[in-house]
């Protein structure tokens, strides 16, 4: 499971920004887009700085990949932008607000959960349809299934 640990400050992670990857690389190895990495950090939703060369081209370490990894999984699950942006600030402040953070974890799992629970239902009518389908061609008469006339 992935868990952003941040390296010490003179620690490999942040060591040299020339040494870190380029935008491009850094989106090829999250599977987001440049756009995208630019956009996550107008937004808001970086924990940390990315850090810049002297040229001021972005350079991403592996604690960057690391987070993007998580908004996009919190994305990819529905969380609104304003959610994980709340969440990016609180892991940023630090320790103190772990509560905080368990809580808005806790509310997206039952978003999640309940979105689950729908697309479990749908899921059901299709697999139900599809039977209904197989079940009238194997018989021949799938001209008795319904369709609407005018």
């Amino acid at each position: 499971m992935l868990e952003v640990r941040p390296q010490p400050e003179s620690g490999p992670a942040r060591s040299n920004a020339q040494a870190g990857l380029s935008i491009a690389e850094a989106a090829r190895r999250t599977g987001v887009s440049v756009h995208t990495l630019r956009y996550y950090e107008r937004a808001g939703l970086v924990v940390t700085p990315v850090e810049r060369t002297h040229g001021g081209q972005r350079r991403y370490c592996q604690l960057d990949l690391d987070w993007i990894t998580v908004c996009t999984k919190l994305r990819a699950t529905g969380m609104p932008i304003r959610v994980i942006r709340r969440y990016a600030q609180l892991v940023s402040a630090g320790h103190g607000n772990e509560r905080e953070r368990l809580a808005l974890m806790e509310a997206h799992r039952a978003d999640v959960l309940a979105k689950l629970a729908e697309l479990q239902e749908n899921l059901e009518l299709i697999d139900h349809k599809i039977d209904v389908y197989r079940g009238r061609l194997a018989a021949g008469d799938a001209d008795r299934l319904w369709a609407p006339t005018r």
